[in-house]
């Protein structure tokens, strides 16, 4: 369910004042620059320095001082989701739901583009594959009541625009891009079912921050207390690295190998018997969490699992610093980009979600929805602005400041040489090279680029189609 809007609880007199509160100086004074090293070929302006976070970190005088502490992050979430359409409370959700509202919440994603799409072999979608595909959500077998079911997320999976596996592209040639790719759900995450395909292959399932497709096979379900207690007493390991996995394990193949992202948090079986083995190992050098299986009936069950001690994890968030955010930011330095989370990887707005939520910090899943969160501190920018009010807000960008472009988010790392930095998970980008023609890079992962050159075509910059920056920062009750 999606909850109604509200209004933000603390209104700005004036957008000048949210200008000059936010963006007049930066907080984070800048420290001696330390020696760049020899420039890089190719992405303008880079030096090997730039490409470490401990080069952004040394020019900050306070990198380790506190951006939110743990009780403000609490609060920054309970705004999140008091005002923030994008995010759901499947917890409320009534006990019967009508066909009208099913069918509803279905169509608004499930709504086939009026654009040509293609598949992998650059034919056009044929009437026929069409057909197929809008038959399977079947839309005429939703009773008049649905009562929704409640289930764990047991791996890795895509959510889809539609129930099927067809990757569809705009573009004949790019296949990076599957348009009915839109996120991915991770092991533990809680869902509610209350829709399946006609095939039976599928689920439409609401989670907290997205409705879409995902197939039966990675969800399993079970009464609705278990499912959302799951995971909700510690003590945890938190996935601190950009991805960590669960040992081999022959004996249990469902908790082999499963990967897990960055943010994901699981619950530790602390008073696991130290002699007792796990799926066929002793557990001295691992930590014993509890994961959700799926059975033959689809019923959930959970079963210890090991989690090496050698993974990147924590016991708990980790502490919100300037520092902490860099380093976060860096463990993702030349992953492949993913749109909608596809190649298990992910992309621009799930790269910057999901740094944040290894500091226990929930932000909506796609840059439209990110860009404009009242729960945010908002910088929005119109045709209006001009150039002067857009350099100004560059310029006192802080580490971990959102910036948005329609499509496109990008994380402030720092300032140097008078150009600003930002790191994103990036498809393209270009800029003018020494001859004065524009490159046209094929970046195509998580990069690290000056904000100043970066064009969007021969005459606009990117600066110039910033729609919104976002920081986050401690509010003053009301």
């Amino acid at each position: 369910m999606i909850l109604a809007s509200r209004e933000p609880r603390r209104q700005w007199p004036r957008r000048l004042t949210l200008a000059l509160c936010l963006f007049a100086a930066p907080a984070f004074v800048q420290a001696a620059a330390p020696d760049p090293g020899a420039p890089l070929p190719y992405v303008i302006g880079l030096h090997e320095a730039y490409l470490t976070p401990d080069y952004w970190a040394a020019r900050l005088d306070d990198a380790d001082a506190p951006i939110l502490d743990r009780a403000q992050i609490q609060a920054q979430n309970a705004r999140m989701r008091a005002e923030d359409v994008h995010i759901q409370d499947i917890a409320a959700l009534p006990a019967q739901l009508d066909a009208a509202q099913v069918r509803s919440s279905i169509t608004a994603l499930s709504s086939w583009p009026t654009r040509t799409l293609y598949n992998a072999k650059g034919q056009a979608i044929a009437p026929a594959v069409r057909k197929a595909i809008e038959a399977n959500l079947g839309l005429d077998a939703i009773p008049a009541q649905v009562a929704p079911d409640y289930g764990l997320v047991v791996k890795r999976a895509a959510l889809r625009t539609f129930p099927t596996r067809e990757r569809v592209f705009s573009t004949v040639g790019d296949t990076d891009i599957d348009r009915f790719q839109e996120s991915a759900l991770f092991p533990g995450d809680k869902v509610a079912v209350v829709h399946r395909s006609t095939d039976g292959r599928w689920l439409f399932v609401h989670s907290e921050r997205y409705s879409a497709w995902i197939e039966t096979d990675a969800v399993a379900t079970g009464d609705k207390t278990s499912v959302l207690r799951y995971g909700s007493a510690g003590p945890y390991r938190i996935v601190t690295g950009a991805t960590a996995h669960t040992v081999y394990t022959p004996e249990e193949p469902r908790v082999s190998r499963l990967q897990l992202d960055m943010g994901v948090r699981l619950p530790v079986l602390a008073d696991w018997p130290a002699a007792t083995p796990v799926n066929g190992q002793q557990a001295h050098a691992s930590w014993v969490v509890q994961l959700p299986v799926r059975e033959a009936d689809g019923r959930l069950k959970l079963v210890p699992a090991l989690l090496p001690r050698s993974q990147d994890t924590a016991a708990d968030y980790l502490p919100l610093t300037p520092r902490r955010l860099l380093q976060q930011a860096f463990k993702f330095l030349g992953e492949r980009y993913g749109w909608g989370h596809d190649y298990d990887t992910r992309d621009c707005s799930g790269f910057v979600s999901e740094i944040y939520r290894s500091f226990g910090v929930l932000l909506p899943r796609n840059t439209s929805a990110q860009a404009i969160s009242p729960a945010l501190d908002r910088l929005p920018f119109t045709s209006r602005d001009g150039k002067a009010a857009r350099e100004r807000a560059v310029t006192g960008l802080q580490v971990g400041d959102l910036v948005y472009i329609p499509g496109h988010v990008m994380m402030a790392i720092g300032h140097v040489d008078g150009r600003t930095w930002v790191i994103h998970d990036t498809a393209g980008g270009s800029w003018f090279g020494a001859d004065g023609t524009r490159v046209q890079a094929h970046l195509n992962g998580v990069s690290v680029t000056p904000l100043e050159p970066m064009m969007a075509s021969d005459t606009v910059r990117y600066i110039d189609r910033i729609t919104n920056i976002q920081r986050l920062r401690a509010k003053t009750p009301e």
